[in-house]
C-alpha cells in the first residue's frame, strides 16, 4: 500500500490545495521561470523561502523530497528566450505571417518551460503517493519550444505538401475608422455573408476562405487584399452589425493597458474538490508500467488542440488514454499533410492513444461513454459552453457514476468575461491585449498566427488535471478542475499587465527580438546583446565566427521548420510522422 502525503482535512476539502502542508524552495543557477513555477506552486499550496534558482525542491513529509532542475538547453549558445525561439523554429513560425522569422516579445518559451517544470513534480508527487520512485526531473526550453512546434514540423516532415498555401498575410483587419479587429466563424457560409455585406469582390470571397480555414495549422493566412479593402470601406459598428447579421464575431484588439485594467488576478485553473462525497478509492499503484502516471486512465472528448494536447501529455506521463471520437474517426484524421494516411498534425497531438468511436447524439452511446468513464480517472473534455449539461455529461452527471472522478473542462474563457466572443486562440489574443504584448513597440498589434494560446492552454490544462489527481490522493474526494485560454494569455502577458498596472509602457521596445539578416540567412542575438559589426553582407556562419571570435553569443534562426528534421532531437513515429522529445526527464 503506497505511503499517503499527510492527508488533507475531508472537511475541509473543497477549500484545500493539492500541496498544502508542504514547502518548496528553489536555488542553483537562475533558471528559464523561476518566478511563474514559484507563483504557481504558491497557489497550489506550498509554502518556500527563496524563488530564484533553477533547482525547485518540494519537500513531501514521509515521501521524502522531489527536486525539478530547469534550463535553457543542454547548448551552450541557448542562453534566454530569445536565443531559443531561434533556434526551435518558434520565430520561424510566428514570422510566417510576416515573411521572415519574427521573435514573440513574449517570453513563450520560458512560460511553457515553467508549466512543464510544475507538472513534472505535480506528476512526480503523484507518483510517490501511489508508491512509485519518481524523484528527480530535468526541464528545459529547447524541448519546450520544439514541443510548442511540434504540429508545424510534424507538417513539414509529411509525405505530402500543405493543403493550403504557405505564404505572407493574415488578418487583422482595420475598419474605416482605425478599429483593428479580428474575424472569427467556423462556417464558409457565414463567411460568405459577412463578406458579401461589406461588399467584397465574390472572387476574393470565395478565395479568402481556404487560407482563413487553415490558418490554424499553416500560422499564415495570404487571402486576397480585396478583403482588407472592403474591411476598410466600412465603420466599425458598420462591420459588427454586419458580423451580428452573418453570425460572425469580431473582436477588436484590446491594449494591455486595457486589460491590465479589469484584470481579476484570478489563477490561470480553479480546482473544486466535491464537498460532502464519499472518498473515492486511492489511485492504483503505477507498478512496472513507465511513467509517473502509469495505471491511469484518462478519457478524453476533444477537438482542435487544447485538450488534445493536454491528454497527449497525460499519455507522455504514463497515462492510458481514450479518446472519444464521432462514428467514423476524427475527421481530423485526414487533413493534410499525411504521413501513412494519417494527419501529420494528427499525430503529433494524439500518437499513442486508444480510440472509441462514440455518437454522443445517441442516449444508448452516452450511456456506454459513462461506463467508460466510471472505470477511468480523468475526463477531460473541451465542448462548448453548455453542451455537457445539454447532453447529461456534465460533471454532476458524471460524479453520479463515479464520485472520485477528475472532472476537467478546458475552455475558452472559463466563464470568467461577459459577453465575450468565440472562445477559439485568435479571438482571445485580440480580446486580452495579447496581439500588441506578443510584438515590440515599432509593430502594429497583430495577434500571432501561431497557435500560442491552443498550446499553453493545453499545457495548462495538463498542470490542472496533475493538481486534480494530487488533491484527489490527498482528500479521497472527486475533483473538478477548470483551465482556460484566457488564463494561457494572463499568464503568457503576465510581466507586460504588471508593467501596464504600474504605469509604464508595457509593449516591448522598438526592434526587441528582431532577427539579424545576413547575406544567406538571420542570426539571433541574446536580449541583452549588441551587434558591434555590419552582417548583411557576410555569410552566416562567417557572421558568427567572427562574433564567437569576439566572445559574444550568437546563434543562427532556423528560418523553416524543416531545417529542424535533421536534427538528432526529431526522430520518426511508427507512421513516419516526425515526433519531438519529451519534455521532461525522469531521472
Amino acid at each position: 500500500m503506497a505511503t499517503p502525503i499527510t492527508q488533507v482535512t475531508p472537511a475541509l476539502a473543497r477549500h484545500a490545495a493539492p500541496l498544502e502542508g508542504l514547502r518548496t524552495d528553489h536555488s542553483g543557477p537562475p533558471g528559464p521561470a523561476d518566478g511563474l513555477v514559484a507563483e504557481h506552486l504558491r497557489l497550489l499550496g506550498a509554502r518556500g523561502g527563496r524563488r530564484s534558482g533553477g533547482l525547485v525542491t518540494v519537500d513531501g513529509g514521509e515521501l521524502g523530497e522531489v527536486t525539478a532542475r530547469s534550463t535553457w538547453s543542454g547548448r551552450a549558445d541557448l542562453v534566454d528566450e530569445a536565443t531559443v525561439q531561434a533556434a526551435t523554429g518558434i520565430m520561424a513560425v510566428h514570422g510566417r505571417r510576416d515573411g521572415g522569422p519574427r521573435g514573440l516579445a513574449v517570453d513563450y518559451a520560458a512560460t511553457a518551460t515553467g508549466i512543464l517544470t510544475v507538472q513534472g513534480l505535480l506528476a512526480a508527487l503523484l507518483a510517490r503517493a501511489r508508491g512509485g520512485q519518481a524523484a528527480r526531473l530535468e526541464v528545459s526550453a529547447e524541448r519546450a519550444g520544439l514541443l510548442a512546434v511540434s504540429q508545424y514540423l510534424a507538417a513539414a516532415g509529411a509525405e505530402e505538401g500543405e493543403a493550403a498555401e504557405l505564404a505572407p498575410g493574415g488578418p487583422p483587419f482595420t475598419s474605416a475608422d482605425g478599429v483593428v479587429f479580428e474575424l472569427e466563424t467556423l462556417d464558409p457560409g457565414v463567411w460568405a455573408v459577412f463578406w458579401r455585406a461589406l461588399g467584397a469582390p465574390e472572387e476574393a470571397v470565395r478565395g479568402g476562405w481556404r487560407p482563413f480555414q487553415f490558418r490554424y495549422a499553416t500560422a499564415c493566412a495570404p487571402f486576397p487584399e480585396e478583403l482588407h479593402a472592403a474591411a476598410r470601406g466600412h465603420g466599425w459598428e458598420r462591420v459588427r452589425s454586419a458580423a451580428a447579421s452573418a453570425g460572425a464575431d469580431v473582436c477588436r484588439l484590446w491594449s494591455p493597458e486595457e486589460r491590465a485594467a479589469e484584470h481579476d488576478g484570478r489563477p490561470p485553473w480553479e480546482l473544486t474538490a466535491r464537498a460532502g462525497s464519499s472518498p473515492a478509492p486511492r489511485s492504483s499503484s503505477p507498478g512496472g508500467g513507465a511513467g509517473p502516471l502509469a495505471g491511469i486512465t484518462v478519457v478524453e472528448a476533444g477537438r482542435r488542440i487544447q485538450a488534445p494536447l493536454a491528454a497527449h501529455l497525460l499519455g507522455l506521463l504514463g497515462a492510458d488514454v481514450v479518446r472519444i471520437e464521432p462514428p467514423g474517426g476524427d475527421p481530423l484524421r485526414g487533413m493534410p499533410p499525411a504521413c501513412s494516411g494519417i494527419s501529420a498534425r494528427w499525430l503529433a497531438l494524439n500518437r499513442g492513444k486508444r480510440a472509441v468511436e462514440v455518437d454522443i447524439k445517441s442516449a444508448a452511446d452516452r450511456e456506454r461513454l459513462r461506463g467508460l468513464v466510471a472505470d477511468a480517472d480523468v475526463f477531460l473534455h473541451n465542448w462548448a459552453p453548455g453542451k455537457a449539461a445539454q447532453l447529461g455529461l456534465d460533471e454532476a452527471d458524471l460524479a453520479a457514476v463515479h464520485p472520485g472522478l477528475v472532472y476537467a473542462y478546458t475552455s475558452g474563457w472559463a466563464d470568467r468575461l461577459p459577453g465575450a466572443p468565440l472562445g477559439t486562440d485568435f479571438m482571445v489574443q485580440a480580446r486580452t491585449g495579447v496581439g500588441a504584448a506578443a510584438r515590440p513597440a515599432d509593430e502594429p498589434p497583430a495577434p500571432s498566427l501561431m497557435t500560442l494560446l491552443d498550446v499553453l492552454g493545453g499545457l495548462l490544462g495538463t498542470e490542472a488535471i496533475l493538481a486534480g489527481l494530487l488533491l484527489r490522493e490527498r482528500t479521497g474526494a472527486g475533483v473538478r478542475v477548470d483551465s482556460s485560454l484566457l488564463g494561457a494569455a494572463d499568464v503568457l502577458t503576465a510581466p507586460a499587465l504588471d508593467r501596464a498596472a504600474r504605469g509604464l509602457a508595457p509593449r516591448r521596445p522598438a526592434g526587441f527580438r528582431r532577427p539579424l539578416p545576413t547575406a544567406d540567412g538571420w542570426l539571433a542575438l541574446p536580449d541583452d546583446g549588441a551587434l558591434p559589426y555590419d552582417v548583411r553582407e557576410l555569410p552566416t556562419g562567417q557572421a558568427l565566427e567572427l562574433l564567437r571570435g569576439r566572445g559574444l553569443t550568437a546563434v543562427p534562426v532556423v528560418a523553416d521548420v524543416a531545417d529542424l528534421l535533421a536534427s538528432d532531437a526529431v526522430r520518426r513515429d511508427a507512421h513516419g510522422a516526425p515526433a519531438v522529445p519529451d519534455p521532461w526527464s525522469f531521472l
